[in-house]
């Protein structure tokens, strides 16, 4: 199975599974005791516990890794730039709250289709079937021997962002297109 581009993934929902690279979308943390209030004067919605996810009105998507930590995912409808642009504004000052750069540190991936659970029941030890992992739902675990962050996206179809270490960018494209073959 190939990478789709972004254009091509709605007309591919049907497939048992998909995968699209998104890892050229921005992508940007923050943390600290006062990220939270610092994200909602931005206008974010954000989640009300940790390893939550919550999709914003454009598409992008802000998920709370830890009690003070928020991911936020760039839209493929704006092509990311809200998210830029809060990276390119945020300064330091006196409050407790730091910017963590994620562009250069996590790849991104996008799976779906009607046999995700299964297919990452091959790379994950983590039960990612809709009964144990709603919409909305992130799990940092390790899927294909590396740490990965996964996020339920939820839709129609199952959905899953899956963000890891760039650096293992090849070697997980890799192994997913390898769990791939299974059910293309």
């Amino acid at each position: 199975m190939s990478s789709l581009k972004a254009e091509d993934y709605i007309g591919q929902a049907v497939q048992p599974c998909t995968l699209l690279d998104l890892t050229d979308l921005p992508r940007v943390g923050f943390r600290g005791a006062d990220s939270a209030a610092y994200l909602q004067q931005r206008g974010f919605e954000l989640p009300q516990a940790a390893n939550r996810a919550v999709a914003q009105p454009d598409g992008s998507r802000v998920a709370r890794l830890s009690q003070t930590e928020y991911l936020l995912l760039g839209s493929q409808g704006d092509q990311g730039q809200r998210i830029a642009d809060e990276e390119a504004r945020w300064a330091l000052d006196h409050s407790a709250n730091y910017l963590l750069p994620r562009q250069d540190s996590h790849a991104w991936i996008r799976l779906g289709g009607s046999l995700l659970p299964a297919l990452m029941a091959k790379l994950c030890g983590v039960d990612l079937r809709a009964q144990a992992f709603a919409p909305g739902a992130v799990a940092q675990t390790s899927a294909a021997r590396i740490n990965v962050i996964i996020i339920n996206a939820g839709g129609e179809v199952p959905t899953f962002d899956v963000l890891f270490d760039r650096a293992s960018h090849e070697y997980f494209l890799s192994a997913v297109q390898d769990a791939l073959q299974e059910f293309a």
